[in-house]
């Protein structure tokens, strides 16, 4: 089976979306020319200036505008070419995609897809490097999905096309190169998590490019005879509580390890739900609270390593 990156998985979920649903269109900056990263590559030439529409520099306009397609019947994904511009569009997202259905009985839905880029971008700083997907699980009313494979980001932007309530589709700044294999067959839905690597001894929960740092720390980890099992959960919220506790149950551990500053991220109510579920040991892995700086020495500070999970993970493991 032929190689795609993670950026042309998204692509090509995008196009089959738009080719079987001509209710499905995209708008925001630079589309037209295929994204900053690729991932709308070729779609205008195929669809046409009317379904992948370039939009001005405006945040908020462009969100606003997409709630205003969605409610009227269209399936607008929207590119906000990094999650650290859409706080141009908080309004719009948290007041008005996020909350029409209850607010109108069922009588509005939002199916949009707002496409918010996560995470790192070596050499960015700190208003481009920002992981803020606990801002957003924080919101009831919008589902929070976190890919860390092309084949995740191909499976579940069609299932988030497909939803009907506001999605928010974190991919990460730093994996649109990584190359993997499509399925011949989707599996994937939102609110489903993966055991990325089996293990007896503990268990990590994580998302995104975390998951790869997370399965390389396992496998050093497995290497001193600690058994580590990686779970990858693909959806923020809602999030796979039955598979993070049966496996956290099986184990009677377990670390949760992001990106995002460890002070009020989503890992806290992972930890917070196993500790009053289980009553068993928990830990967090998180980055500091500090911007993000543009100096490499700074920038690796706001990074978490396999090094640095492995060091915990023995700590853990070896505690008593």
């Amino acid at each position: 089976m032929a190689l795609i990156n993670y950026a042309q998985a998204a692509c090509q979920a995008l196009a089959e979306a738009m080719r079987a649903d001509p209710h499905v269109i995209a708008l925001g900056e630079d589309v037209g020319r295929g994204g900053i990263f690729g991932q709308y590559l070729g779609l205008q030439q195929e669809f046409g200036e009317a379904r992948i529409i370039d939009t001005p520099i405006s945040e908020s306009t462009i969100m606003g505008a997409a709630v205003g397609m969605a409610l009227t019947g269209l399936r607008p994904v929207v590119e906000m070419r990094v999650a650290d511009f859409a706080l141009c569009a908080i309004d719009e997202i948290v007041n008005q995609a996020a909350k029409n259905r209850y607010m109108f009985g069922g009588q509005g839905r939002v199916p949009l897809v707002a496409r918010l880029p996560i995470g790192l971008w070596s050499g960015s700083a700190a208003q481009h490097s920002q992981s803020l997907e606990a801002w957003f699980a924080h919101i009831p009313g919008l589902v929070v999905v976190a890919p860390s494979t092309p084949a995740d980001n191909y499976e579940l932007l069609a299932a988030a096309i497909a939803c009907d309530d506001p999605v928010i589709y974190m991919e990460h700044k730093e994996l649109w190169a990584m190359t993997g294999e499509l399925p011949s067959k989707r599996t994937a839905t939102l609110g489903k998590a993966r055991v990325a690597r089996p293990g007896t001894d503990l268990t990590l929960v994580t998302w995104s490019k975390l998951v790869h740092a997370a399965t390389e720390a396992a496998e050093q980890a497995a290497q001193q005879g600690i058994s580590v099992e990686v779970i990858d959960l693909r959806t923020i919220w809602p999030w796979d509580r039955d598979l993070v506790l049966a496996s956290a149950a099986r184990t009677g551990r377990m670390l949760v390890a992001h990106d995002a500053v460890q002070a009020a991220g989503f890992g806290a109510e992972i930890a917070a739900t196993v500790a009053e579920e289980l009553g068993i040991p928990v830990k967090r892995v998180g980055t500091p609270r500090i911007p993000v700086g543009y100096a490499r020495t700074l920038e690796d500070v706001a990074r978490v390593p396999a090094e640095r999970l492995l060091q915990e993970l023995k700590r853990f493991v070896e505690a008593k």
